[in-house]
């Protein structure tokens, strides 16, 4: 018997991170597998004020609700490590983030994810795929 699946995806506050999410339901391969969505914001945003990102969060949770996954919200300054923490806590064996838009090639997170994250699987889904 093959050990259940642990997907998470990690998002942003935009709508079109719904691809991601329903990437990842496609990476399972039963009912005992789960899917588990992540947004982490820094402390000092303030999303709840902001109406399109508001929108977009609640968009997520209702796509993540279709797919039997639950969004969940957490604050921190280091993103990577509250992640990699919830990665460790949950044992999660695949990380599904999307590719940073160009102008932010020099963005290491991926990388410093996998450097957090031992015997997980990060899927990094290409820009064009959005």
């Amino acid at each position: 018997m093959n050990t259940p699946k642990k997907i998470l995806v990690c998002v942003t506050q935009q709508k079109t991170c719904e691809r991601l999410i329903k990437k990842a339901a496609k990476l399972k391969d039963s009912p005992e597998d789960e899917l588990f969505v992540i947004h982490v914001a820094k402390n000092e945003w303030n999303f709840l004020d902001n109406i399109k990102e508001g929108e977009a969060l609640e968009y997520l949770f209702d796509i993540s609700k279709t797919v039997g996954a639950n969004l969940t919200v957490l604050r921190s300054d280091s993103i990577v490590k509250t992640i990699s923490d919830f990665v460790h806590d949950n044992r999660i064996n695949y990380v599904i983030l999307g590719e940073s838009p160009n102008d932010h090639k020099e963005n290491k997170f991926a990388e410093e994810l996998k450097s957090q994250t031992k015997n997980v699987e990060i899927i990094v889904i290409p820009q064009q795929e959005f």
